[in-house]
């Protein structure tokens, strides 16, 4: 990594809920907690733990140097409300598989 730049990643014991409009789209009890310089923490959420049956596959693609390609979900009135990286740098590997959402309740 970058001097400077670091990336923590921790299993959290934190109850994480996603809610869109009033609809539940995930819920764990075994989110990771990423934590990246300059940026705000996230907490990412087992595959098995969303309702991916909700979202809908889009053709976003962004890159970061430090965790890799990553992949989104979109609802119908929420664009790229969710991604992942299907494919993590090595540094970042715990998080393939786990998803990750801009807005979550945390408890």
């Amino acid at each position: 990594m970058t001097t400077g730049h670091h990336i923590t990643i921790e299993r959290s014991s934190r109850h994480v809920r996603v809610v869109h409009g009033g609809q539940v789209l995930a819920e764990s009890d075994r989110p990771l907690l990423l934590r990246e310089t300059g940026c705000p923490d996230r907490y990412y959420l087992p595959a098995e733990d969303v309702r991916l049956d909700l979202l809908t596959p889009s053709g976003t693609r962004t890159h970061c140097p430090f965790k890799g390609t990553a992949s989104y979900w979109s609802l119908p009135d929420a664009a790229d409300l969710v991604w992942a990286y299907p494919d993590p740098e090595p540094d970042v590997a715990q998080i393939k598989d786990h998803l990750c959402f801009y807005d979550v309740e945390v408890s």
